[in-house]
């Protein structure tokens, strides 16, 4: 019968940097702060709801949230590699980042994920001693992303696994963070449902800052992006992830999947 239908939900710990994209400042303490006590949220549902979950984060987000990342090992998630900093990237990073995740946590890193899922060398990713690759969005976002032909589902590029980020089947509509913002919640579980029966898992990954009240003036973010964030967010995570669990689906994180 194969694996049974799997929901990997992943989440993408960093410094909360995006005010920079909007040409806004916020203090390096802010950046840390935020993401600390979004991913302290996230971890409490996740332990009230008895889920593992998989945790991509920056070597300098982990250096200074190490309750965090003890929180991660202590209650069975795991830990893979976001890179070295969140805006900032040498090909030397991957190697890096993997080897000082591995030392600040204790936890093997056989993940990679690069920051706001750029395009990444396969080859390099290998070389620096991972197993997989979580950097694809395998769709057509104008600005953003142009991977509408590139495979939707788990494929192989030699020795690397590829998991590229769950879309809905066909019309490859992207289930990343932003939809969960945007739809209604109703159609957000209807494209889950079927991308989950035709694929039979789910690749879903989140921010810790969603998960605080991005509504801010000093942010300048669009209606788009503080749209459900903040308590709305963990309201409708935590609705979403019960559907989720009724419907009889399990959670894993993605590399005992992997290997499942």
């Amino acid at each position: 019968m194969g694996k049974p239908k799997t929901v990997l939900l992943s989440f993408d710990i960093e410094e909360f940097d995006m005010p920079f994209e909007y040409r806004k400042s916020i203090t390096f303490e802010d950046q840390i702060r935020i993401s600390t006590e979004g991913t302290h949220i996230i971890l409490d549902i996740l332990r009230e709801k008895n889920i593992k979950a998989t945790f991509f984060s920056t070597v300098v987000f982990a250096t200074h949230a190490k309750p965090i990342i003890d929180r991660i090992r202590e209650e069975g998630h795991e830990l893979a590699s976001h890179g070295w900093y969140h805006s900032a990237f040498e090909k030397e990073h991957l190697k890096q980042s993997r080897e000082e995740l591995e030392k600040l946590s204790g936890l093997p890193v056989t993940g990679f994920r690069m920051p706001r899922m750029k395009p990444v060398d396969d080859t390099a990713i290998a070389a620096a001693g991972y197993t997989y690759n979580s950097s694809l969005n395998p769709v057509y976002l104008p600005g953003r992303y142009n991977n509408f032909f590139k495979p939707r589902t788990v494929f192989r590029v030699e020795s690397l696994i590829q998991l590229p980020a769950s879309a809905v089947p066909l019309v490859r509509f992207p289930l990343f963070w932003l939809s969960f913002h945007n739809l209604p919640l109703w159609l957000y579980k209807l494209a889950c449902r079927a991308t989950i029966a035709k694929d039979r898992y789910l690749n879903i990954y989140f921010h810790p800052w969603e998960f605080t009240p991005l509504d801010k003036p000093e942010y300048a973010f669009p209606s788009y992006v503080y749209a459900n964030s903040g308590t709305a967010m963990i309201q409708r995570f935590t609705t979403w992830v019960t559907w989720l669990q009724r419907q009889g689906y399990t959670f894993c994180p993605i590399t005992p999947w992997l290997k499942s």
